[in-house]
């Protein structure tokens, strides 16, 4: 068995911004498909949505945000933001031992127009 483990904290933002993980603790067989829940709220216009896996001991993993997927985890991993129910759910799928983890989903807007391209890559994984 595998053990996904799913943040179930409320992580709140400035303003009107959160966003909110009901997964606990979930035990799923290898091979199965697996839907880590995140729900939002925000005042932004173009938020920006991110999933992170931590393993022990070791600093979040960016995985994708609603435009793109990190290389190592393309072939497994995927979400698709649905923003008129304000969700963002992360699929794994064919999950092995090797995805137990902490699941994180974050929510940040958009970086203004009059920050520079050098400090937006500094905010914004790519």
């Amino acid at each position: 068995n595998t053990t996904i483990i799913g943040g179930v904290s409320l992580l709140l933002s400035s303003g009107q911004d959160r966003v909110e993980q009901s997964s606990g603790e979930m035990t799923e067989s290898e091979g199965a498909q697996v839907i880590l829940m995140c729900n939002y709220t925000t005042t932004a216009t173009t938020p920006y949505h991110f999933w992170y896996k931590q393993l022990p001991n070791r600093s979040p993993t960016f995985i994708l945000n609603q435009y793109t997927t990190e290389p190592d985890f393309t072939k497994q991993f995927s979400a698709t933001l649905d923003s008129t129910s304000r969700k963002f759910p992360l699929k794994i799928k064919d999950v092995r031992v090797s995805d137990s983890a902490v699941y994180y989903c974050a929510l940040r807007p958009t970086v203004t127009v009059t920050h520079s391209a050098l400090i937006q890559k500094l905010l914004w994984p790519t």
